[in-house]
């Protein structure tokens, strides 16, 4: 599965032009047999068609926190039973990165 879409990289995009208080998150990425989540809300440099983008969002591996990640590692990752990181299809955003940011710190996990 395409873990970016045009559609959505589109969105990304628009992202970089507005404050980053109104920003929300277009694409939630997740471990499939594990731990590990990440909601992006931009692409901070980089090419999504050649895999070197590096994109920004709010990341939940072992405690939330918002910083910069590379679509390769990601991409790169082997998971048990051959599975890979993979997108939800069906998350539609409903706040903005930084009420995310906020929740999943005060719950301690990413909803």
């Amino acid at each position: 599965m395409k873990l970016i879409t045009k559609e959505i990289e589109s969105k990304l995009r628009e992202n970089e032009s507005l404050p980053e208080e109104l920003r929300m998150p277009h694409l939630k990425l997740f471990n499939p047999v594990g731990s590990g989540t990440w909601l992006v809300s931009e692409i901070e440099s980089g090419s999504v068609e050649d895999g070197t983008a590096i994109l920004f969002g709010l990341a939940h591996v072992h405690e939330p926190e918002m910083g910069s990640f590379s679509l390769a590692e990601l991409t790169s990752l082997r998971l048990p039973l051959g599975l890979s990181i993979e997108r939800d299809r069906t998350w539609r955003p409903t706040k903005t990165l930084i009420e995310y940011a906020q929740d999943a710190r005060s719950q301690g996990y990413l909803q």
